[in-house]
């Protein structure tokens, strides 16, 4: 069993990701309050802020339970800085990992998930509840995937990219480093990068976004 430090705790997601550390068999160690403001760690659990984080514990793995890539990125500087070194990948295990298939550092993919083989996902990837990518995926680094998102064959979706909750890609389309996709929408072509589509079919609506919630991942 591994005692797995969950950074960031403000994301009401962190109660999913403390299921599947769960159904794996593991045990979270402690959430780190990086941030002023509600804490959505059920309260059974070892709730710290940064300064109070204790000495062994940075021996543990960690992971940052936070959607927005922007969020993430900036939670993973922060454990770095307080010591944190071994980023810890989880795949729920109710999702049938295929034997081919490259997942990074620090990733997560929640329940209920559907993971097309010879696909690549990179580091600090999210990918929530009920998404299914299709074969020969290439997720960049810091990607979030919304629950019921239908990802198509030979889809790449650049870093920091953000799809919405049951949006669909179709097959051998690329979206842009930084772009975000609307829940719901149908992608039927190339998205550029730091652009908001929406609708079907998708369509610009937004260019130079910054990323989502304007938050660029660099």
């Amino acid at each position: 069993m591994t005692a797995v430090i969950l950074f960031g705790t403000g994301s009401p997601v962190i109660v999913d990701v403390e299921e599947s550390v769960h159904r794996a068999g593991h045990a979270v160690a402690a959430g780190i309050r990086n941030r002023a403001g509600p804490c959505h760690l059920p309260s059974d659990l070892i709730v710290r802020d940064v300064a109070a984080i204790e000495p062994h514990w940075l021996a543990s793995p960690f992971l940052v339970p936070l959607f927005t890539p922007g969020h993430r990125q900036a939670a993973l500087g922060e454990a770095r800085a307080a010591g944190f070194t071994e980023a810890w990948t989880l795949i729920d295990p109710s999702v049938p990992a295929p034997r081919r298939i490259a997942i990074g550092k620090g990733s997560y993919v929640n329940a209920g998930c559907s993971l097309g083989s010879a696909s690549e996902i990179g580091d600090f990837v999210f990918v929530n509840r009920g998404a299914s990518l299709g074969h020969h995926a290439r997720i960049g680094d810091f990607a979030s995937i919304g629950p019921g998102v239908v990802i198509a064959g030979h889809v790449t979706l650049g870093r920091g990219v953000v799809i919405g909750a049951g949006a669909t890609v179709l097959p051998e389309l690329t979206i842009g480093d930084n772009a975000v996709v609307g829940g719901g929408a149908v992608v039927t072509r190339d998205v550029p990068p730091a652009s908001l589509v929406v609708g079907n079919p998708a369509r610009v609506v937004r260019s130079a976004i910054g990323g989502y919630r304007g938050l660029t991942v660099a």
